[in-house]
């Protein structure tokens, strides 16, 4: 059984901006690589290791173009890639706004220098109450 198509990061340090379709308070962030039967050494190489989850302030709005800009570290992980294929890390340093856009950032694979492969990217959170649908009366 196939896991499907990896996301390809260019070598074993990359960033990635995750637009969210909703601002949202982040709580969580889920990261998905192939499952292990299915997986071969070669493909267990390429899976993250450390990576981070950041927020820009100017990205928050809307300014994805700012280049300095303040960001707020939401955590810093380590993937283990011969456990469960999918694991959520909470974030360690919660925040009471809400954002639309989280910044992912890869430091190191298991192995890999060539590339890093990441099958499912998933942010839980809350939707804030101005994002919340309302029921419509008629």
């Amino acid at each position: 059984e196939s896991p499907g198509y990896c996301w390809p990061f260019h070598g074993s340090h990359s960033e990635v901006l995750i637009r969210l379709p909703i601002e949202i308070r982040p709580k969580a962030v889920t990261i998905q690589h192939a499952p292990q039967p299915a997986s071969s050494l070669e493909t267990i190489s390429s899976a993250p290791r450390d990576f981070t989850v950041s927020v820009s302030l100017c990205q928050a709005s809307q300014g994805l173009d700012e280049e300095d800009n303040e960001e707020i570290l939401l955590g810093t992980f380590t993937y283990t890639a011969w456990h469960e294929p999918s694991k959520t890390f909470p974030l360690q340093n919660g925040s009471s706004k809400a954002f639309r856009v989280l910044k992912l950032i890869i430091w190191s694979s298991w192995g890999k220098t060539g590339y890093t492969c990441i099958y499912r990217v998933e942010v839980q959170g809350k939707i804030t109450e101005a994002n919340a649908i309302s029921p419509v009366s008629a």
